[in-house]
């Protein structure tokens, strides 16, 4: 099993690590929120997937899951409520090269 200081090369050989997809922003959930465990998850695994960080967009609607894309250094859209999925598809549509989640 790996750990969260694991990294991987992508296809242009930059080496990223868990840490190259945080940002400094301050996490904002409740203490126990099962957030966190994805959060960390997220920033574990997109190293070993080996995709540049500007080819990743995340996509969030309302609540405080919404907050996930301010928490990772990728691109990031918080959409409006109910909309998320429409406006992921737009982003897919619009450039087909991009990890839109």
């Amino acid at each position: 099993m790996s750990n969260t200081n694991s990294s991987a090369t992508n296809g242009g050989g930059v080496v990223y690590t868990a840490k190259d997809f945080a940002t400094d922003q301050d996490v904002r959930w409740c203490p126990g929120c099962g957030d966190y465990s994805i959060l960390a998850q997220m920033q574990r695994t997109l190293p070993a997937m080996g995709i540049k960080r500007e080819d990743i967009v995340f996509v969030a609607g309302i609540g405080c899951s919404s907050r996930f894309p301010y928490y990772m250094n990728t691109y990031g859209i918080h959409s409006i409520h109910g909309r998320a999925t429409a406006v992921a598809t737009g982003v897919k549509l619009a450039n087909p090269e991009l990890c839109v989640w």
